[in-house]
């Protein structure tokens, strides 16, 4: 995907009302108060850990670029380390909110922008060494814990 098809994506995905009850959408998941969009997915495999790291580099510099075409629209992103809402939500400490407890799992930071009521996410998911990255978009109402 290009650039320029990231940025409808999240238009799209500010346009949408939030369904009732968690849905699969033709981007992503929709659920009550969030739509998440996989913006981008790299290969599975990896031949060795410089290709995996060169990967995560790339999806890195890829979500920079959107950053600053968004921070055109709206300003500068607040970046947001999810370390302490995954430390919050594996000690139990609370219950976290979706979409931030999906993307405290996978996503080290995200970059952030409030935009009328709604937040705009963008981060870079890595689940494991055998899964993909990618690049997530997110909207939602849910304030970040």
């Amino acid at each position: 995907m290009t650039i320029a098809r990231h940025l409808a994506t999240i238009d799209l995905l500010r346009s949408r009302p939030f369904p009732s009850e968690s849905v699969r959408s033709d981007v992503g998941i929709s659920a009550p108060g969030y739509h998440t969009a996989e913006l981008s997915m790299s290969e599975e495999f990896w031949e060795d850990r410089s290709d995996m790291e060169i990967v995560g580099e790339q999806y890195e510099a890829e979500r920079e670029a959107l950053s600053v075409l968004l921070g055109q629209r709206w300003g500068q992103p607040q970046v947001f380390s999810m370390g302490s809402v995954l430390a919050r939500s594996v000690e139990g400490e609370e219950r976290i909110p979706e979409p931030w407890d999906m993307l405290s799992a996978s996503v080290p930071d995200v970059h952030l922008w409030r935009v009328d009521d709604q937040w705009v996410v963008l981060g870079v998911s890595k689940w494991d060494t055998e899964l993909p990255y990618q690049l997530l978009a997110v909207v939602t109402e849910i304030d970040p814990p």
